[in-house]
């Protein structure tokens, strides 16, 4: 079954995204609408993605002292999609966007993640044009995140230091104002940047007039020095080529320098950068950038881009396992290799079979099926709990914001890790063949590696969960969720065929449940947050089996026995079999706090 059908089957049997229609915002569109946007983004990603995956991958950027070189391909790809207005896809009818639901604009871009994930597909450049629709002025809506919509100028964020890694408290990239008269600039109180940012994803690139660099750093305090952790944080516009009022380029470069390209294991066709500001290079040392918001409330400003990226990672994550699983099916199904053991044991006389055949091939290929999709069930959820929070009613919506809270540290993390076991298990479906690049899978693996680390590693995302999501609003966020698991439960045991699972599903909530308030016991966040990255597999894989019990209620009795229903409820049964058994294991760690790994000796290493 093709991505299509699963798109089809999970927004408008499972989620019902078609009734969006009804909401006053998405009034003009249809289930007809929404399909021939489908259609478009399929044909592009078919025709301007997906044949060019392997040229991204041999052909890395490299720089030639002046700009950045990509293949032609990016160009191309680029201009297509920035042609088909998915850039402004979510975005009010008024600045030239379709006003689609974000769920549908976030299955659309499923195909383009799945034909050539590096090729890219505007993630960063949507979040950083989003952001400053939230927390941007009227000029800086109009000059920067117009001009990002339109696909003219793209957008970066750039938080990360050589130095300081992940850790955002250590950043020491300044910000000092820019004369006597620098809050009197119409485009944002003006300043001068230095410092270096070292990861910075599409930093340098000629796909574009313009880059706008969305740039974390701290305005010095009265005394000259920066004020410690991240309370003295800022958020600047930074754009590569200076701009005038109406979004004209001035013909000034701003001083922005590429530093060097880093070169990773994946991922090959985006740039990655060590960018330098204010170094002199381009005029007079620092590079002028503009006020984003309050000063020192930067990082709350830059969440809203980074929440959005993780869920992005996460779909990334999602769609390179599914690309995995496509090519590992259709190899499991035209590979003729051994034979079956029958009661006699295996006869040599007789042909091969497929390798689909056999039984070791079969678990390998429900394993990557029930992560796969069961993760993109999960992104598309999510996805509509967005929607849900901008469009319902005052009380829906702030569950959906709560419900996100909670959720987003798993959209990201979950389908990073096991999307990656699946593209593990198809490079072993193909064999020796796997690890050749004359089958694409093991470039999907390397892909995919990144995307454990992309927006914050798993450690940081477990932190999040175990020491702040579940604990925020007094707990309210995980309460609405165990409401959510619990209707799931109550439906299911109604229908003997899904009971068991049911009460499988009401013990590992219940696990969960009791880890977490065992994780917090003494109250010390030290002996909580040994263990956050067990929970949170664990808290992953109960919200996974959840997913997929839901999913599984909303196939018709009677329409069972259709292949594409018996795959979905063969991938359920295999998901409460096989994976969530695993949780006790995890939790077991969590609840006795156990300090194995946290009071380990260095030198015992």
């Amino acid at each position: 079954m093709g991505l299509r059908q699963t798109l089809a089957f999970l927004l408008y049997e499972w989620l019902d995204a078609d009734e969006l229609t009804a909401r006053s915002r998405f009034a003009d569109h249809s289930r007809e609408t929404f399909d021939a946007v489908f259609d478009t983004c399929e044909r592009i990603a078919r025709e301007k993605y997906a044949p060019f995956n392997r040229t991204l991958d041999n052909e890395e950027p490299r720089f030639d002292g002046e700009k950045v070189i990509l293949p032609k391909a990016s160009k191309d790809a680029y201009d297509a999609f920035a042609a088909s207005g998915m850039l402004s896809a979510a975005q009010d009818y008024d600045i030239g966007g379709m006003q689609l639901p974000y769920t549908v604009e976030s299955a659309a871009h499923t195909f383009f993640a799945m034909a050539s994930v590096s090729m890219g597909s505007g993630m960063l450049t949507v979040g950083n044009a989003n952001l400053l629709m939230v927390h941007g002025t009227e000029l800086q809506k109009k000059v920067f995140a117009l001009n990002e919509f339109s696909g003219r100028w793209s957008g970066t964020m750039c938080l990360s230091e050589p130095q300081a890694g992940s850790s955002l408290s250590d950043i020491v990239t300044r910000a000092v104002p820019d004369g006597a008269d620098f809050e009197s600039d119409p485009l944002g109180p003006r300043y001068r940047i230095k410092g270096n940012k070292m990861w910075i994803s599409a930093g340098e690139h000629e796909l574009t007039e313009n880059i706008i660099h969305l740039v974390l750093a701290k305005i010095p305090g009265p005394d000259g020095k920066l004020i410690p952790g991240t309370r003295g944080i800022s958020l600047f516009i930074v754009p590569k080529r200076m701009v005038d009022t109406d979004g004209q380029l001035t013909g000034e470069r701003n001083d922005v320098a590429l530093a060097g390209l880093n070169h990773k294991l994946g991922w090959r066709g985006t740039t990655n950068t060590l960018l330098n500001f204010g170094e002199g290079k381009y005029g007079t040392p620092g590079a002028i950038g503009y006020l984003v918001g309050r000063p020192h409330e930067g990082l709350s400003c830059m969440f809203h881009m980074m929440n959005e990226a993780r869920i992005g990672v996460g779909m990334a994550a999602t769609m390179l396992g599914m690309a995995g699983y496509h090519a590992s099916l259709d190899y499991a199904k035209n590979r003729p290799q051994g034979r079956l053991v029958g009661p006699a044991g295996k006869d040599p006389a007789q042909p091969q079979v497929r390798i689909i055949e056999h039984a070791d091939v079969k678990r390998m290929l429900l394993a990557q099926k029930s992560y796969c999709e069961g993760a993109l069930a999960l992104e598309l959820y999510c996805a509509r709990l967005v929607d849900e929070q901008h469009t319902g009613q005052p009380a829906s919506a702030n569950e959906a914001r709560l419900l996100l809270e909670v959720l987003t540290p798993i959209a990201k993390s979950w389908p990073s890790e096991w999307c990656l076991e699946a593209n593990s298990l198809a490079i072993q479906i193909h064999g020796g063949y796997g690890y050749t690049r004359d089958f694409p899978v093991e470039q999907y693996w390397r892909d995919n590696r990144l995307n454990m680390i992309h927006e914050g590693t798993h450690g940081i995302q477990a932190a999040d969960l175990l020491g702040r999501k579940v604990l925020m609003s007094g707990g309210e966020g995980l309460k609405l969720l165990a409401a959510r698991v619990n209707a799931t439960i109550e439906r299911a045991i109604q229908r003997p065929e899904f009971a068991q699972d049911a009460n499988a599903l009401g013990k590992a909530l219940e696990q969960v449940g009791s880890a977490t308030k065992s994780a917090w016991a003494t109250g010390d966040a030290r002996e909580a947050l040994a263990n956050a990255v067990p929970y949170m597999q664990a808290f992953g894989h109960m919200v996974i089996a959840w997913i997929w019990l839901d999913v599984a209620l909303s196939i018709p009795a009677d329409a069972a026995h259709e292949p594409a229903h018996v795959g979905r409820l063969a991938a359920t049964r295999f998901f409460f079999r096989y994976e969530l058994p695993k949780i006790g294991a995890w939790l077991n760690v969590v609840v006795s706090r156990d300090p194995t790994c946290a009071d380990v000796p260095e030198d015992a290493f």
